[in-house]
């Protein structure tokens, strides 16, 4: 099995017997444990308020409690050893099971929170901290906090200095959740000092002046003055030796300035250059694009062209369909002529000899 299994299985086992614990030895003021595995078996001992209640009558519940160990959690011989715990209100796991029973027999929970903190800072703690979490007084859950003193939340002094314990109250409206953080006594921190009493400062002292403060505030005498001043001299003449020489002053001839003229010369003759070179580049411009227009007019031209054509194509053809159509109008409307003609002659004649006829007959 890897290290790392092993670990998970070992801290999962020290919960469960953790749990039995608390279950079984509840009401004895169970305060913790330690669990240590040695070659002869494995040692465990118990932290309790009561310890005559854990080893029960004639060894009966110790017994017991050993059994269940090797049956259950496969302890090899297990050894256990029962200590009282010396301030019961120091120990966070008791003081978070009284808080919970204290709850559950109906204690409001400001009451209760106020005098638990006040037997633990009384008991000697440098610091204290307790939380309920849960349905504390209405059916919304929420957080209620008491402190006093320095308590430490992060960094290792919160692991290794800082007792933590936690209990749970069952009630009507739902569970209630305590935390209960404890610094006790005598507690060793990284942040604490202490100022030593009696210790030589001697060697830490300051050296003195000679003489006293009335002759730092005397005027100086005029001797003194002028060993100042000699003093001063000397300082100024051994600066001035170590001074270079005087530097050699070099001539430099003056920069010719141009005149006026020669200015208006040369801005003539770079304006001149520049309008040659745009006008160049205008040239070749416009050349380019003179090239490209007669381009497009002749192509223009020979669209229109061909455009002319195809119209005059198209008027003769339709000169040659109405030439045709009249025509064959003309044609049937001399037919027509023609037949009505003799229709009516032979009517004329048919009428004439009608009446040839009925004049014969009166005649008779």
């Amino acid at each position: 099995m890897a290290d790392e299994h092993q670990f998970i299985e070992d801290g999962l086992q020290r919960s469960q017997i953790d749990e039995f614990f608390a279950d079984e030895l509840g009401r004895a003021g169970y305060g913790g444990m330690d669990v240590a595995k040695t070659p002869m078996g494995t040692q465990i001992v118990l932290k309790a308020e009561k310890p005559g209640m854990v080893i029960g009558k004639g060894g009966e519940n110790i017994r017991s409690i050993t059994t269940t160990l090797e049956e259950e959690f496969d302890l090899e011989d297990p050894q256990i050893d029962v200590q009282e715990v010396d301030e019961p209100d120091l120990n966070a796991r008791i003081v978070a099971d009284r808080l919970a029973n204290a709850l559950e027999r109906g204690w409001y929970f400001r009451k209760a929170g106020h005098t638990t903190l006040d037997r633990i800072m009384d008991s000697g703690a440098l610091g204290a901290e307790i939380v309920l979490s849960g349905k504390v007084t209405g059916a919304r859950g929420r957080v209620e906090k008491f402190s006093d003193g320095y308590i430490k939340h992060n960094g290792e002094p919160a692991e290794s200095v800082v007792d933590e314990g936690q209990g749970v109250a069952v009630m009507k409206l739902g569970t209630i959740g305590v935390t209960v953080k404890i610094i006790p006594p005598g507690a060793e921190l990284p942040d604490d000092f202490e100022i030593a009493e009696g210790a030589d400062t001697s060697d830490l002292a300051p050296d003195e002046p000679e003489g006293g403060v009335e002759e730092l505030l005397e005027e100086p005498d005029e001797e003194a003055i002028e060993e100042l001043e000699a003093d001063a001299e000397e300082a100024e003449d051994s600066e001035a030796a170590d001074l270079p020489e005087e530097p050699v002053e070099e001539e430099f001839e003056d920069p010719e300035i141009p005149d006026d003229d020669d200015v208006a010369e040369e801005l003539e003759e770079i304006e001149e250059s520049v309008e040659e070179t745009v006008d160049d580049d205008l040239d070749a411009d416009t050349e380019a694009e003179a090239e490209e227009l007669v381009e497009e007019m002749e192509e223009a031209d020979e669209a229109a062209d061909e455009e002319s054509d195809g119209d005059s194509a198209d008027d003769d053809a339709d000169e040659a369909a109405d030439a045709d159509d009249g025509d064959d109008a003309d044609e049937a409307a001399d037919a027509d002529d023609g037949d009505d003609a003799d229709e009516a002659a032979d009517a004329a004649d048919g009428d004439d000899a009608a009446d040839a006829d009925d004049e014969e007959g009166d005649a008779e």
